[in-house]
């Protein structure tokens, strides 16, 4: 199989797909590796390493696009790649299609195969491909959102851990699942006033297991929600729910609600987000204000921590792409009840039923007869 690595386009994304150990893994199979030029830059891997472990280097997108039969990216194609996608391309990646139509609809109509990282799940029903990343923003959404809580960033001016003689800050999160374990082991550190919310009771007394005294649960509800966001100087939005667009669990009246400055870093924006008004940022312009409440909405916040990210992800990836390469998507996905969750499009028709009530919740569904 010619399985093609091309350069991340989207802002700030320094992450890459593959590592050049993978490269050297598949090419001893008997597979052939295209890796745009400079694809591994932003991670700290040079084309050199690539090269030595047996890829070919390409010098521009169209040309591995039009070779390859695979293509493994971190995230969705975006811009001019959607224009050099195809029927026959098998293409591997995070794509969150169930917050973005207009990515859907091109993905449907180049009719390519889309196996999304994010709905690929293990023997336990885990979502192995995910759970690296949601780690790494976890842990970078208390450090983001105390940054931001600073009052040169429009914050409270708050410290999140306090002082002696002056109570720390009150930080919330929703979700207590990866992300949100994460984010609450990393406030408590700092020594914050943490509380986090779920409607799992199974998780939240995981919570009060593992976590320290600082660290308090509550069963989600939107009377509950409500009252501790207007306690809150940091709230982190940690839902997922796997395929499907993010509940909204904070609306726009109750900003007016919250403290001026507080701050809202809402990890799930790549699936739409649980504050209504969410919207994707960049690091280059990663906030904005709604009623005096600081929105910090990067949808690839990983991608600043390329190093990190990359061998995290990598390391998660790499068997199944050898195992794709090896079996092909209709054997892998045949054998492997977890493998066949990440099929999300299928040469121009949704698989995914997540994706696909998302898709026709604002369109007219099309007769299949």
């Amino acid at each position: 199989m010619i399985i093609g690595v091309p350069r991340e386009t989207k802002s700030d994304e320094y992450r890459v797909a593959m590592l050049p150990v993978g490269v050297e893994l598949l090419v001893r199979g008997g597979h052939e590796v295209l890796v745009e030029r400079s694809a591994g830059v932003g991670s700290g891997y040079e084309d050199a390493q690539y090269a030595a472990a047996g890829a070919t280097l390409v010098d521009e997108p169209g040309p591995l696009f039009e070779r390859a039969e695979l293509v493994v990216k971190v995230k969705e194609p975006i811009g001019d790649e959607l224009k050099l996608l195809r029927q026959g391309h098998t293409v591997f990646c995070y794509f969150h299609f169930a917050a973005d139509g207009a990515l859907t609809k091109a993905c449907l109509k180049a009719g390519i195969t889309a196996l999304a990282y994010e709905t690929l799940t293990d023997a336990d029903g885990r979502l192995p491909l995910l759970t690296p990343m949601s780690e790494v923003a976890g842990r970078m959404c208390i450090q983001e959102g105390a940054k931001y809580l600073e009052k040169p960033m429009m914050g409270r001016g708050i410290l999140l851990g306090g002082v002696t003689g002056v109570e720390p800050g009150n930080v919330l999160i929703l979700g207590a699942g990866i992300v949100g374990t994460n984010a609450a082991r990393m406030a408590a550190g700092l020594g914050a006033h943490v509380v986090v919310m779920d409607v799992d009771l199974d998780r939240l007394r995981h919570i009060d297991a593992v976590m320290p005294p600082n660290v308090h649960t509550v069963y989600s509800d939107p009377h509950a929600i409500s009252e501790h966001a207007c306690a809150a100087d940091l709230v982190i939005g940690a839902v997922l729910i796997p395929g499907g667009r993010t509940p909204v669990l904070i609306s726009k009246p109750m900003l007016a609600e919250m403290k001026n400055g507080a701050v809202i870093v809402d990890v799930g924006v790549d699936q739409g987000g649980c504050v209504e008004t969410s919207r994707p940022t960049t690091h280059q312009d990663p906030t904005f204000l709604v009623d005096g409440v600081v929105h910090y909405c990067v949808a690839n916040m990983p991608g600043a921590v390329g190093r990190t990210s990359t061998q995290a992800l990598c390391h998660a990836t790499q068997p199944y792409v050898i195992r794709l390469a090896n079996e092909g998507v209709e054997r892998l996905t045949g054998d492997d009840a977890g493998f066949a969750d990440a099929l999300n499009l299928r040469e121009g028709q949704i698989i995914n039923d997540a994706v696909d009530r998302a898709y026709h919740a604002e369109r007219p569904r099309k007769s299949k007869a």
